[in-house]
């Protein structure tokens, strides 16, 4: 079900239902969906109404409690836990959040499935608020103390803020953090081919107060040569135990770019989406998605109908060219599995 209610975050539990921001009718409408069980949540996370890795996890968490509240049962909660995780793969939270929430029902007795899952989804929620204000923290702190003093460009791709975590979210909560110390404006990729940074990022650094610019994907790694970027900034998806991150399609691009040129590129995210079970990002699992998300914009087609294409939609970035990893735990610098560990 979707309202146009006005929503002053952009996911809220209410106890027996959960209202989402729809981030696909975003700038143009604020359009709040009611979701209320496994299925619709898991719709919504595929379709990405609900995105960013921890809001997903989040989402999902309530999913499964919704559907658990609906149905008690084991069959249930299996098929429950097994929808949702399916419906992205790449991001570790959407996993990490299901299982923890299957594991808490699973070890209640029959009668507190319920209240055990719904306890543990409100946790998982209140533990992704704290990491967000720890890890905005830690990454302003250590761009801080390295950047030249003054105002400073620093450059985002796709969407890391309050839309795609709790709090003022991953990476754009590092920025948000550093803008309360200094001037910074910030210049955000468009995204494509969904155009989370120009419809989501730029309608949040709106609401934020901060100077930005927009600009598209091509142009970022030549800005960057030109000296007039001073750190890049991005969240994550997942990151393998050697410190390989895969991210929002386009992140590799700005790290070669970024490693060039000598300057910081900083991801940050929670440690709910490091998985050590992986030894590096060849063994993560990249979504594609539809041809027909690159085929049009803005629902203009934009070649031939028909046309193939490719559209993974994520990338990974070596932890070589990783300048810090930053998780509510810490900062890990340099990037390396003993350092993983470390804020994992």
């Amino acid at each position: 079900m979707a309202t146009t209610t006005s929503l002053a975050v952009p996911l809220r539990w209410d106890g027996s239902a959960l209202h989402v921001l729809d981030q696909t009718r975003l700038p143009g409408e604020e359009v709040v969906l009611t979701l209320t069980g496994a299925d619709d949540t898991a719709e919504a996370i595929w379709r990405l109404a609900v995105r960013g890795a921890p809001m997903i996890g989040i989402a999902a968490a309530y999913g499964l409690a919704m559907e658990v509240a609906r149905t008690p049962t084991l069959p249930a909660l299996e098929r429950a836990a097994a929808l949702l995780a399916g419906a992205r793969p790449t991001a570790r939270n959407l996993g990490w959040a299901v299982e923890r929430v299957a594991a808490a029902a699973r070890a209640a007795a029959p009668d507190g499935m319920v209240r055990a899952a719904r306890a543990a989804a409100e946790a998982i929620q209140r533990e992704d608020e704290a990491a967000s204000r720890a890890l905005s923290r830690h990454g302003a702190d250590a761009l801080d103390a390295v950047l030249p003093p003054g105002p400073v460009t620093v450059m985002t791709h796709c969407n890391a803020g309050a839309l795609a975590a709790s709090g003022r979210g991953t990476g754009l909560g590092v920025i948000a953090d550093l803008a309360e110390r200094r001037p910074v404006d910030v210049l955000a990729c468009e995204a494509r081919p969904l155009l989370q940074g120009a419809r989501l990022t730029v309608w949040e650094l709106g609401r934020l107060g901060i100077d930005h610019a927009l600009l598209v994907d091509a142009a970022a790694p030549g800005l960057i040569r030109t000296g007039a970027v001073q750190a890049v900034v991005t969240g994550f998806d997942r990151v393998a135990a050697n410190g390989d991150v895969a991210n929002k399609v386009g992140t590799y691009g700005l790290a070669l770019a970024a490693a060039a040129a000598g300057i910081p590129f900083v991801v940050a995210g929670p440690s709910s989406s490091v998985d050590l079970a992986l030894a590096s990002g060849d063994e993560i699992e990249i979504e594609e998605r539809d041809a027909s998300e690159v085929r049009a914009a803005g629902g203009a087609l934009l070649t031939l109908p028909g046309t193939p294409c490719r559209n993974p939609a994520f990338d990974v970035t070596p932890a070589e060219l990783v300048w810090a990893l930053v998780t509510e735990r810490g900062t890990a610098r340099p990037v390396t599995r003993a350092t993983v560990a470390g804020v994992a």
